[in-house]
């Protein structure tokens, strides 16, 4: 077994995916995460790059075991490849006493659109529905297209792949459906859509949220630390909009800290309300949440007061990147409280 080195030095890995010159060559200083490196050192933790790849797993599992805890930033699915062998070996080396976040198990908790329907009863939740099942999806489906235009998720993805918008046409029996990674909506059976979703749920199930009409007003995406607010980011989007005039407003997402003035109400319900309640709703320790995870917000109905409400799109967590240039101190911060917790 690889001994940890008997250093008062705390150590960490940063570990993403890359292939086998990316490794050899790999510095803190070339690393997408320079920021966070730099941030750990400020605050007297050594860190390491591990770059990942099946190709080379035991290399990088001698690297894990050698020290204290991995950061870990991979994306469920990425070249076409997925995160069954590598949650494995994370599995395997937080057995044998390193730190590990996010841990595979608090990803299939908090980081899949599963949250959605678990959550669905809190503040940030709405009428959305489960299906483990095509058949249930068939039978299921219709009388929610009913109501209004759904919004239909793959369990796991990233990048909005497995999005779609889907809507009753009034006069016909088909279905309009717009791919979130897509300009252009179709017309489709009901079944043909089914097939085009049959993947899904090889390796998970779907969810079907109610489609929100302020989607085009833009999405509000809270950065988190461990239960603490480390920043927001805000943009327009185009997915799954089809006004025209909405769409042309797209743009880049506009990071800022946790101090932004707009978003103050939604840092004290994350922070306050809704982080406690999804750790006790998803039997999630404290001090197991993600150091860096982020909840995207959309807009929902205008209350009473005239303040907005605010209904959950997903929660990110396997690979949370870019974030607001102030979140790497928070992120080292937390970091030196859970090493010190578990030293």
């Amino acid at each position: 077994m690889t001994e940890r080195r008997s250093s008062s030095l705390r150590s960490v890995a940063i570990l993403s995916r890359g292939d086998a010159a990316t490794r050899r060559n790999a510095t803190p200083q070339n690393s997408r995460f320079v920021q966070v490196f730099e941030e750990l050192a400020a605050v007297g933790v050594e860190a390491h790059p591990a770059i990942y790849d099946e190709s080379f797993a035991d290399e990088v599992r001698e690297q894990l075991l050698a020290v204290d805890g991995v950061l870990v930033w991979v994306n469920p699915i990425q070249d076409g490849r997925n995160r069954s062998s590598l949650d494995a070996l994370l599995r395997e080396v937080a057995g044998r006493g390193v730190w590990v976040s996010a841990h595979p198990d608090i990803i299939l908790k908090m980081g899949t659109k599963e949250v959605l329907y678990r959550t669905r009863s809190m503040g940030w939740g709405s009428d959305t529905a489960l299906y483990q099942t095509a058949e249930a999806m068939r039978a299921e489906l219709p009388a929610r297209l009913a109501t209004g235009p759904r919004v239909i998720k793959r369990s796991r993805g990233n990048g909005g792949q497995g999005v779609w918008k889907v809507e009753k046409l009034p006069t016909s029996p088909m279905i309009r459906v717009l791919d979130a990674t897509k300009d252009a909506s179709e017309e489709l059976t009901l079944d043909d859509f089914l097939r085009r979703c049959a993947d899904y749920f090889e390796d998970g199930s779907v969810i079907d949220q109610p489609y929100q009409a302020r989607l085009g007003e833009g999405v509000v995406r809270c950065y988190m630390a461990g239960d603490r607010c480390a920043g927001f980011g805000h943009h327009k989007v185009k997915a799954l909009v089809d006004s025209p005039a909405a769409r042309s407003e797209a743009g880049p997402r506009r990071y800022s800290s946790n101090a932004d003035p707009r978003f103050q109400r939604l840092r004290r319900l994350m922070e306050d309300e809704w982080t406690p309640q999804l750790t006790s709703l998803l039997n999630i320790a404290r001090g197991d949440l993600p150091m860096i995870w982020d909840a995207d917000f959309m807009l929902g109905p205008v209350q009473t007061d005239g303040s907005d409400s605010y209904v959950l799109g997903e929660i990110n967590v396997s690979s949370v990147h870019p974030y607001p240039d102030e979140a790497p101190a928070e992120i080292a911060k937390r970091i030196v409280d859970r090493l010190q917790r578990k030293l």
